[in-house]
């Protein structure tokens, strides 16, 4: 599995991997992570910054050292990181574009959800980029960064991610081989040098017509 790892960027600060969807970033017991195949490859210790959910493919960022997670925890703390994700959506979304500004909170089961009274403020944009016969492509940014922040919008607005098996019809869903949902873009500033953006390609699984 390590030799399959697919290395975006790298330099003395930062390592990018292009995350296979089905793998934890880091801390699953019992199974190999993103993080342990990583440092088995290179045989030295990284550290997060970000983490992306185990059924998410595309762009993730590890660093090499205290003093690099420290800047970059700080620039993804202070929202200076814009991250970019592809998502294929069930149904036709009629608006070319949009912003979902709803509440989001953690409930009991580890499932997250709309509490307009007690969730935390939650902000996401997208653009159809695509329509097809019965799904749609959108591209999404985050303005903010709860967990499972994308899913729960989507299926809030009456059209889940393919293949989402949380927030969507689990019968529907269990027809995909995995979550539609991408990361297919960071960028962002480090070090005051100039901004660096590292890019993932979209899967060709997204790319088949429906």
């Amino acid at each position: 599995m390590t030799k399959e790892l697919k290395i975006l960027y790298e330099d003395d600060n930062i390592i990018s991997v292009d995350k296979p969807a089905g793998i934890a970033t880091a801390h699953e017991k019992g199974k190999p992570t993103l993080l342990s195949l990583l440092e088995e490859k290179y045989n030295k210790k990284f550290f997060t910054v970000h983490r992306l959910d185990k059924d998410v493919s595309g762009v993730i960022i590890f660093v090499k050292n205290e003093d690099a997670h420290k800047q970059l925890s700080k620039l993804f703390e202070n929202q200076e990181v814009q991250k970019t994700y592809l998502a294929l959506v069930h149904g036709i979304v009629k608006d070319d574009e949009g912003v979902i500004d709803k509440l989001i909170r953690q409930f009991g089961s580890g499932r997250m959800g709309i509490d307009e009274q007690n969730g935390k403020k939650s902000i996401t944009k997208f653009k159809v980029l695509e329509r097809r016969n019965n799904t749609t492509l959108l591209e999404i940014n985050l303005l903010t960064g709860r967990r499972h922040q994308i899913r729960v919008h989507l299926y809030s607005i009456g059209h889940p991610i393919v293949g989402d098996k949380m927030y969507g019809d689990k019968v529907l869903q269990t027809n995909y081989t995995r979550l539609m949902l991408h990361a297919g873009e960071i960028k962002f500033r480090f070090e005051q040098g100039n901004d660096l953006i590292i890019r993932s390609e979209l899967p060709l699984l997204f790319r088949i017509k429906n």
